[in-house]
């Protein structure tokens, strides 16, 4: 029994909305950096969908790109946010305006 691809399409959908609500109410870094994580993985999840539904590789091969520039943006990200900790006692997205010199 095969799952239809309409159901992999909602569920993308659904963490893309979960990422997005996550990116617009909290106030931690790292739960930001997580819900734009779980979105760039849903867009994935969308591409390899459509990439089955048309019997080509493309999207599974843009899939593959966008996990390794997620990599590196959590690396950069995470860096970041030490540095900013380093700096300050605190992580909260709401101060880091003060940081612009």
């Amino acid at each position: 029994m095969s799952t239809p691809l309409s159901d992999y399409l909602v569920l993308g959908a659904i963490l893309f909305t979960v990422g997005i609500a996550g990116v617009l109410t909290r106030k931690n870094p790292l739960i930001v950096f997580m819900s734009i994580e779980l979105m760039l993985n849903s867009v994935n999840l969308t591409l390899i969908t459509f990439s089955r539904l048309w019997g080509s590789v493309n999207g599974q091969v843009i899939a593959l790109f966008v996990l390794v520039v997620a990599a590196a943006e959590v690396v950069v990200g995470l860096a970041i946010i030490v540095t900013i900790f380093r700096s300050r006692t605190t992580v909260d997205v709401d101060d880091v305006h003060t940081l612009q010199g």
